[in-house]
This record gives structure tokens, C-alpha cells and sequence, in this order.
């Protein structure tokens, strides 16, 4: 099941407060990027990011899922309401994604 354009929307607002938010369509969901580097995605008009030690400190208690099958487990982010969380968390995330690989 693809994602709704409006929940991207809405989750591109709450994170309107951070600089270099960006995304790509990828097959029917959205690759999310802070800074160059991918944060997570959204998947059945659902928030996961990768599990790193930041969000899993902030989030203890967060539901690993997958986004697709055969994919990677990631972290459920149920309090997308909160925009000041939502930002802290992609702050927190940034220094443990792995910088973007350079094209040749």
C-alpha cells in the first residue's frame, strides 16, 4: 500500500523547523533525508527511522517494524504531534547516519 501525499506533507511540516529536510518518492513511499543523510522514510503512511543509539534512547519503547519485505527493522515514530520531539530526534540522529556516498 503506497503512502498518502498528506501524510508526508504533514510530517514535513512538524519537521519545518529543521534545516535541509528533504525527501524522495521511492516506489509508492518516501525516503526522508536531513542533511544529505537518510533519517528514515515513510512506509504505509507510517514514520520509521533507523534504529541508532539517539532513537533508541529517546525512544525506549518504540516497535521495531519493517518498511518493506525483506528490509531492515526500524523504529516506529508514534509521536509525530509533537514537533519539538520530532525535531530533537532528527538533531540527535544526524551525527550516527552515515554520510552520503559520493557519486563518480
Amino acid at each position: 500500500m503506497a503512502s498518502k501525499k498528506e501524510y508526508l506533507d504533514f510530517v514535513l511540516e512538524q519537521l519545518s523547523g529543521l534545516d535541509e529536510i528533504t525527501y524522495r518518492p521511492m516506489m509508492g513511499e518516501y525516503i526522508i533525508y536531513y542533511k544529505g543523510r537518510i533519517v528514515g522514510g515513510i512506509y504505509d503512511d507510517r514514520l520509521l527511522v533507523k534504529p541508532v543509539a539517539s532513537a533508541l534512547r529517546l525512544m525506549p519503547e518504540a516497535s521495531r517494524e519493517l518498511p518493506y519485505d525483506g528490509a531492515k527493522e526500524m523504529l516506529l515514530v508514534e509521536n509525530i504531534d509533537d514537533k519539538a520531539f520530532l525535531c530533537g530526534l532528527f538533531d540527535a540522529m544526524l551525527d550516527e547516519l552515515p554520510a552520503p556516498k559520493k557519486k563518480k
